[in-house]
């Protein structure tokens, strides 16, 4: 049998090393210890097993240090390849996903009965209590409607955005010390029907009903770069006035856009901080949340 530490391929460390690992981390414990996180996972941070399962780690850790971990998970990879396997065509707006009548019964399949599973039982693997909650017992969704570039209406089949939340399954997570795993799905409020949800907004809708203390994106990009083609040139911190100035002067472009506006719109509803990580980097979680310099980019109030 393999164990967790083989699995993850940890390297040795020396005792000083992990003493001052530690020593570094414990202002961050103190601070943060009984508040609330939640961790959006998507892109390539969600095609790698050993990487995933290097963030289900870091999950119990948060949760062992008495922090309060929500995950809010993606599954486009996934969900394109169950599409292609039934004939259907990825089709994408705006970066949104055409969800027809046939592909959204896909989409709720692969990501509660294939993804969300999958998660939670590396969450219980390692030691930490979880449970999956399909997003459509949490979220509350409407169609959206967005246009194209010629500015006309684009029928996007099932797809919504979050108007609401109902915090029942939750709560009692919450209250119990396990850790909630959600999947991106909405009820339409009209009809109690699936509806498919951009992760990266779901995932802010519900940071803002519970105004957590930090918001961490957990994707493919190492964060906001003052010149997207060098990776070197990370910017660490920056404020929500600074970040809108960064996407009129074209700094801020494309996808980052939207998870730029959904994270000044978290900040603006009473979440304390929120984070852009690489979630290719092994354990980049802990990295960002508990040693002083950080690996990705904070964006703060």
């Amino acid at each position: 049998m393999i164990t967790a530490r083989e699995r993850l391929k940890l390297p040795a460390m020396q005792p000083l090393d992990k003493a001052n690992a530690l020593i570094e981390a414990l202002p961050y414990l103190q601070a943060f210890r009984g508040k609330t996180f939640l961790i959006k996972m998507g892109g390539s941070a969600m095609e790698d097993p050993d990487l995933v399962a290097k963030v289900m780690r870091d999950i119990v850790f948060l949760e062992v240090a008495g922090i309060n971990p929500i995950v809010v998970h993606g599954g486009g990879k996934a969900i394109s390849a169950a599409m292609q396997k039934a004939g259907l065509k990825a089709e994408f707006v705006g970066g949104l996903r055409v969800t027809s009548n046939e592909a959204i019964d896909i989409v709720a399949r692969v990501l509660s009965e294939e993804i969300n599973p999958g998660l939670v039982r590396m969450i219980r693997d390692f030691g930490g209590k979880a449970v999956g909650i399909p997003g459509n017992d949490v979220f509350i969704g409407e169609k959206l409607r967005v246009k194209d570039a010629a500015g006309n209406f684009v029928d996007l089949g099932r797809v919504g955005e979050v108007v609401g939340c109902h915090m029942v399954h939750m709560n009692a997570a919450n209250q119990a010390g396990i850790v909630p795993v959600i999947s991106p799905l909405a009820a339409e409020l009209a009809t109690g029907r699936p509806l498919n949800i951009n992760a990266d907004l779901a995932a802010a809708a519900l940071a803002k009903e519970l105004r957590v203390a930090k918001l961490v994106y957990l994707s493919d990009v190492p964060g906001l770069l003052a010149n997207a083609s060098d990776p070197s040139s990370l910017i660490q911190s920056v404020t929500r006035i600074e970040a809108e100035g960064l996407i009129a002067d074209g700094t801020i472009s494309g996808g980052m856009i939207p998870k730029i506006r959904s994270a000044v719109d978290a900040l603006n509803a009473g979440v304390r901080k929120v984070h852009f990580v690489d979630g290719r980097q092994p354990h980049a979680l802990l990295m960002e949340i508990f040693t002083d310099g950080g690996i990705g980019t904070e964006v703060v109030r």
